[in-house]
């Protein structure tokens, strides 16, 4: 039987999941008709197709990594392990997409002067296709090799309850692990970093921008500046979120066999659940377009409502 606190992260988790589903499902929607509208994509909207397509995999390989570590007697052995690596594949593509999406908006902002920056800038909408489906490469490539380590979690549940109780159990459950670190850190460790360096000098340019904006702006607020600092807010908020979530899906394959460690699971699921849901309420926030269509939408259900009520008086 679940513990309290395990029944909570899941409830809460299982929220997470369905404000994600709608969140990602609404960007994807937006700019798929806007795509079929206009008859053409800019590289931001391909990225973010992307990004949310694989956040919505994303988490409905955390549903089933949930089932796995609680309900792991009723799973196949052959069924994790396709499971673990697609979970792998789409968060390690969901990292990328990320990535390329902050490294557009750095391109873009920046004003540079070197000649091979300046080339990538006017560039970078001819490459994205290929930035993407080079993602998609390595990603799939740094993941297969999960289908061949025996997961711990499949040998012992997080309740504690081994099927076996063996030495080479107890092995096997090292081995697993420390190949599992081992994967999960080659296949994010050069995108997070790109993340972080990328985040870093946007911050960096936007707070010198606003800065030198408000000097020349004394008599009433430029709207600029409010852009800019929504900017700054959304990047570091996308670098505490996904940091989170790193350390987060590190504790979850270290705890996935100790019974001692409820806690630790119930705030790494919770944790690690918040970052696709929350980042993609945020992109909404920030992209005037999305904001744009949001608006529209709850102006449609607002009015349909009204009408729903008015019908049922009368």
């Amino acid at each position: 039987m679940l513990s309290p606190v395990l029944i909570i992260a899941i409830s809460t988790v299982a929220i997470e999941i369905v404000v994600g589903f709608t969140g990602n499902g609404f960007i994807i929607a937006v700019n798929i008709i806007n795509w079929i509208k206009s008859k053409k994509i800019s590289s931001t909207d391909m990225i973010l197709i992307f990004l949310s397509t694989s956040r919505f995999i994303l988490q409905l390989t955390i549903l089933m990594h949930i089932h796995s570590l609680y309900f792991a007697d009723v799973f196949k052995l052959a069924l994790y392990k396709a499971f673990g690596t697609i979970w792998m594949f789409v968060n390690r593509a969901s990292l990328w997409f990320s990535t390329w999406l902050y490294v557009l908006y750095c391109v873009k902002i920046i004003n540079v002067t070197q000649w091979l920056l300046l080339q990538i800038k006017l560039r970078i909408a001819g490459m994205v296709p290929w930035l993407l489906l080079g993602s998609l490469v390595i990603s799939s490539v740094t993941s297969l090799p999960l289908l061949w380590i025996t997961p711990s979690s499949y040998l012992c549940s997080s309740t504690g309850n081994c099927r076996e109780s063996s030495t080479a159990h107890i092995t096997d459950w090292d081995s697993s692990h420390l190949y599992l670190l081992l994967l999960y850190f080659v296949g994010c460790f050069f995108p997070l970093v790109l993340s972080v360096v990328t985040s870093a000098l946007l911050i960096t340019s936007l707070w010198k921008h606003t800065k030198k904006m408000q000097c020349y702006v004394d008599t009433f607020r430029d709207p600029l500046i409010d852009v800019h600092l929504t900017a700054i807010k959304s990047i570091i908020s996308f670098l505490i979120l996904y940091l989170s979530s790193f350390v987060a899906q590190i504790l979850l394959i270290l705890s996935t066999s100790q019974s001692k460690d409820v806690v630790k699971v119930a705030v790494s699921l919770v944790v690690a659940g918040a970052y696709p849901s929350v980042h993609s309420i945020i992109l909404i926030i920030v992209n005037s377009k999305l904001k744009l269509a949001f608006r529209i939408l709850c102006q449609h259900l607002k009015c349909y409502l009204e009408n729903m009520t008015l019908c049922f008086i009368l």
